[in-house]
């Protein structure tokens, strides 16, 4: 068994989880009530790397959930471009676990002075970030010594849910992020051995979802990337068909992940149409699939199913990354707090 931080910090997800949900719960409850009086026509978000699929995240669940847009603001707008921004009656979401990155507080800052009003999910309590909001959410996951986010991403998505569920009183949202932390123990422990020897040995692949799915397949693709070293790319399983679908063969595996959403049916069927040409795709689902299957720890709900089938991800590439011969606490030329301008 690896001994890896990355390791150890995957296997402490659930109880962050657990923390955030109790000790924030009131940060939860205050950002919420912000939304409801605020009602935003339009909600933009401030984030970058994993911190950014945490928030394409919250953007498909807020779409999904209120019918409210949201959009991601580019950092170098105001930290390079110093670009006006026209936000009065928005509302802006800053995720990030360090809060200290220079691009990301010159956007928070621009935001709040365009009009915004400001929340943000940090992990880091005494970060700067923290204190440029109007409501902060303390992430609770923790020190993360691993450059790798694995904790305060989970953490960070099941924030923004939780934020969501306040807003809109989604009393079946509510009830599926209290089950979360002990479905999320489940999810460690699930088996995706029949991918296991084809990723190690891949020199490239695809990371497949939509909705907040594709959230987890962006965030899978990174992951890959940084501590396996292995190329991989995420896509909308829509936008695969639109060119991507050309590089795949016997040689280009693939990774699909299917929550029990709308977007379901028509994922099956892409995964179905690929395996019958002979690709290897690989299918984290509780569906029935044509390929291979990698078993998922359902939630009872389509917006936290995701989440649980990010952390089984986080298990699976961590040993990736060890198999391949990396070690995936020190990813090379990268560090924990990446300060960009």
């Amino acid at each position: 068994m690896s001994t890896t931080l990355m390791r150890a910090e995957i296997d402490e997800a659930p109880a962050a989880v657990r923390r955030l949900l109790s000790e924030s719960r009131d940060a939860i409850a205050e950002a919420g009530a912000r939304l409801k009086a605020l009602d935003p026509k339009v909600v933009v978000t401030v984030a970058r790397g994993s911190s950014d699929h945490a928030a394409t995240f919250f953007k498909y669940a807020c779409e999904i959930t209120a019918g409210t847009p949201v959009a991601s603001l580019g950092p170098s707008i105001a930290s390079i471009y110093a670009a006006p921004l026209r936000l009065s009656g928005a509302a802006a979401l800053a995720v990030s676990q360090s809060g200290k990155s220079p691009d990301i507080l010159a956007l928070m800052d621009a935001v709040k002075a365009a009009g915004a009003t400001t929340l943000s999910l940090v992990n880091v309590e005494d970060a700067p970030l923290a204190t440029r909001a109007d409501v902060f959410i303390p992430l609770r996951a923790g020190p993360e010594r691993s450059v790798a986010a694995t904790k305060s991403f989970m953490t960070a998505v099941v924030g923004a849910l939780a934020v969501i569920a306040a807003w809109r009183d989604d009393a079946g949202l509510k009830a599926a992020l209290d089950r979360l932390p002990d479905t999320l123990e489940k999810a460690l422990e699930a088996d995706w051995s029949p991918a296991f020897d084809t990723v190690v040995a891949a020199k490239s692949l695809y990371t497949i979802g939509r909705g907040p799915g594709f959230a987890i397949a962006l965030e899978a693709a990174l992951k890959l990337k940084e501590t396996a070293i292995l190329h991989a790319e995420a896509y909308s399983g829509a936008e695969l068909q639109h060119g991507p679908v050309s590089l795949v063969d016997e040689f280009f595996p693939l990774l699909a992940f299917i929550p029990d959403d709308a977007a379901a049916p028509s994922l099956i069927a892409m995964a179905d149409a690929l395996h019958a040409r002979g690709a290897q795709i690989f299918t984290a689902t509780a569906a029935e699939i044509a390929g291979p299957r990698l078993p998922i720890a359902p939630t009872g709900h389509a917006l936290t199913d995701p989440i649980s089938i990010g952390l089984s991800f986080y298990r699976f590439v961590e040993a990736v990354a060890v198999a391949r011969g990396y070690n995936p606490d020190q990813p090379r030329h990268l560090k924990k707090v990446t300060e960009t301008v």
